[in-house]
C-alpha cells in the first residue's frame, strides 16, 4: 500500500522543491540497536522533513569513523571513544545527538567459574571486543590496578569474537555482552540470570557513551548542512520515541529492512525491548556530565593497551547546536 503523502511532502512537491540526500552509516548491522533510524524511514518522520536518507548497515569489517573519513556518509552512528580516538588522530569528529542516554555493555561471567567479583578477575581469562569496544575494558581493568598482559596478578585477554561462544565453550571465565543482544543469548542457551555474575560498566564507574551522532566538524560550518541535520535529528528523535513506545512494530520495521535474513523476530522484539530502556529520557540532547565521564573513563587508562585518548580533547568534540534547533 502506498504511504500517504504527507502536507510536507505535499509542501515540497508544490515548491519544486527536491529532497536532500542525506547518507547514514551504522555501527553495526540492521538490528534494533538503530531501530529509530529505520522506523524514521519507515514511517515517514524523515519524508516529512523533506530528507531522502539511506541508512548503510555496518558490520565487522566496517569502521564507520573511515567511511566518513572518506565522504561516504553524511553522519554516522558510533561509541564516543571511538569518535575521540578519531578526533584525537586527525579526523575532527563532533557528536550532534546522543538518543542513547545510558549504556548497554556488560560483562558477564560463569558462577561455577568461581567469579562472584572484582576480586576473582586476577588469573582468569576475559574476553573482550575490539575495534574501539576496548577502551572502556582497559579503563576498568586500569581502576582495578590489573595487569592485561596475563602476568601474575593480572588477567588475560581473550579477543573476544562479536558472539558468546567463549563462553558457551568455557575459553573465557567472563565475556563483553551488550544488554540487549548478547546477554540475551546467553540466556537462550539455558543459562539462567542466577548463574551469572553481570557487571555493568556505568555502575563500576567506568561507563562511556554509546551510540551518538557523529558528524565532521568542517561541514558543520556550512549553514545549509547544519539545517539539514537539524531535520534529520528531528525525524530520527521522532522514531526513537515512537520506536520506544510500539517495540513490537519497531521490531518488525528491522525484520523487514534485514537484507541478510539473518534476524529472528522474537530476538529483536527483546532488542528493543532492552534497547527502549537506553534511550528512554533521552531527548537527543547530549548531557555534558556523560561526556566528562566518558572523557575521564579513557585518561583513567592512557597506557600502550589503551590507546584511545592520550589528553583531554581539544576544540569542539561535541555540540547542542543542532538539537538546540531540532528540539525546539
Amino acid at each position: 500500500m502506498k504511504k500517504l503523502l504527507t502536507g510536507a511532502l505535499f509542501a515540497a512537491m508544490a515548491t519544486g522543491a527536491q529532497a536532500e540526500d542525506v547518507t547514514l552509516q551504522l555501527k553495526w548491522v540492521t538490528q534494533a540497536q538503530f531501530a529509530g533510524y529505520y522506523v524514521a524511514k519507515d514511517k515517514g518522520f524523515y519524508e516529512e522533513e523533506g530528507l531522502n536518507v539511506t541508512i548503510k548497515p555496518g558490520g565487522p569489517d566496517i569502521a564507520p569513523e573511515q567511511v566518513i573519513a572518506a565522504g561516504n556518509a553524511d553522519v554516522i552512528t558510533t561509541w564516543m571513544p571511538a569518535a575521540l580516538a578519531a578526533r584525537e588522530r586527525g579526523l575532527p569528529l563532533v557528536n550532534i545527538a546522543q538518543p542513547f542516554k545510558n549504556g548497554g555493555l556488560k560483562f558477564t561471567c560463569l558462577k561455577d567459574s568461581g567469579v562472584s567479583g572484582t576480586a576473582d578477575f586476577p588469573g582468569r581469562t576475559l574476553g573482550v571486543w575490539f575495534y574501539g569496544n576496548e577502551y572502556p575494558f582497559y579503563a576498568w581493568m586500569a581502576k582495578l590496578g590489573l595487569k592485561t598482559d596475563g602476568s601474575d596478578g593480572g588477567v588475560t585477554v581473550l579477543k573476544q569474537a562479536f558472539n558468546v561462544d567463549a563462553l558457551l565453550q568455557k575459553q573465557a571465565d567472563c565475556i563483553s555482552v551488550m544488554s540487549y543482544n548478547e546477554y540475551g543469548q546467553v540466556i537462550d542457551a539455558g543459562i539462567s540470570a542466577d548463574q551469572l555474575v553481570t557487571f555493568t560498566y556505568k555502575d563500576e564507574g567506568v561507563g562511556v557513551l554509546e551510540d551518538g551522532l557523529y558528524v565532521a566538524e568542517d561541514r558543520l560550518a556550512d549553514p545549509a548542512f547544519e539545517e539539514t541535520m537539524v531535520k534529520f535529528v528531528r525525524a530520527s528523535m521522532k522514531g526513537w520515541k515512537y520506536a520506544e513506545a510500539n517495540v513490537d512494530e519497531a521490531a518488525q520495521i528491522i525484520i523487514d529492512n534485514d537484507e541478510t535474513g539473518a534476524q529472528s523476530l522474537e530476538h529483536q522484539k527483546y532488542m528493543m525491548s532492552e534497547v527502549a530502556k537506553l534511550t528512554a529520557g533521552s531527548n537527543g540532547a547530549l548531557d555534558p556530565a556523560d561526556y566528562d565521564q566518558t572523557v575521564a573513563t579513557l585518561l583513567a587508562a592512557v597506557s600502550p593497551d589503551n590507546p584511545a585518548i592520550t589528553k583531554a580533547p581539544e576544540g569542539m568534540a561535541w555540540s547542542h547546536a543542532i538539537t538546540d534547533k531540532a528540539l525546539q
